[in-house]
């Protein structure tokens, strides 16, 4: 565990173009090394730059393994579903081979969807133990939530499941399916972006401040992977000690 790469930029433009810079490297250092490349992403703003900043990306897609840190427990055709997000605005832009990317089942329980889902990553990483993603890209709510572990929620304290349900969510909808932080902090490399004023506070509290109990956010801390956090400048407005880059 390391301490975190904290980078600051202009505008949240330039924080898309170099998130998307280093999901690309990424991916491409992991494809020649290890063959493939295991990705979770997020929804919200980080589908926005995932989604406009990857379509010219120069990688094999082929060798790429695309899952979501956390999915509402929604239909498809339900514009909440983050899955329907990258397939509408990635995947079927740049013919990604459909058997890479991995939503969950919306038709089962969110129990059983989330038991479902644990299962396929298990078959993918071919491992029944803790995944071990190459990159995760993680969103901050306004409240300090991470993918749909919600401050003073049971899930925090999660150390067995890879995957959980969840249907009591504080923000709507109530029920999702969400990685849990044993996965989490077991990534290669976490990867925060967050931008715009409204995430100043939060990001003083959960990066300096680190208040007991932690809040989401601050419980990630790969235990042998990077943790960056790449923020526009009125993200990081109210942080000591950094400068842009």
């Amino acid at each position: 565990m390391s301490a975190p790469s904290v980078q600051v930029f202009d505008s949240d433009t330039i924080v898309a173009d170099k998130l998307c810079s280093l999901v690309v490297n990424r991916a491409n250092e992991t494809i020649k090394a290890r063959g493939k490349f295991f990705i979770g992403v997020s929804g919200g703003s980080v589908a926005k730059f995932l989604c406009g900043g990857l379509q010219k990306a120069e990688t094999d897609w082929s060798k790429w393994k695309i899952f979501f840190c956390d999915e509402r427990h929604v239909p498809f055709d339900n514009p909440e579903c983050t899955y329907s997000i990258y397939e509408k605005n990635l995947t079927s832009k740049i013919n990604f081979p459909k058997e890479n990317i991995f939503p969950i089942n919306p038709e089962l329980s969110v129990s059983e969807s989330a038991t479902d889902y644990a299962q396929k990553i298990s078959k993918e990483f071919e491992t029944n133990g803790v995944p071990e993603f190459d990159v995760l890209v993680l969103g901050m709510g306004p409240d300090g939530h991470v993918c749909s572990l919600f401050p003073g929620h049971p899930l925090l304290d999660e150390t067995t499941k890879v995957v959980a349900p969840i249907s009591d969510s504080p923000k709507p909808p109530p029920s999702r399916v969400t990685l849990t932080f044993p996965v989490i902090n077991r990534c290669r490399c976490a990867v925060f972006a967050s931008c715009g004023a409204a995430k100043a506070d939060i990001l003083k509290k959960v990066l300096e401040i680190r208040e007991e109990p932690l809040l989401p956010a601050s419980r990630v801390n790969p235990t042998k992977g990077e943790l960056i956090w790449m923020l526009d400048s009125a993200a990081a407005a109210n942080l000591s000690n950094v400068s842009k880059m």
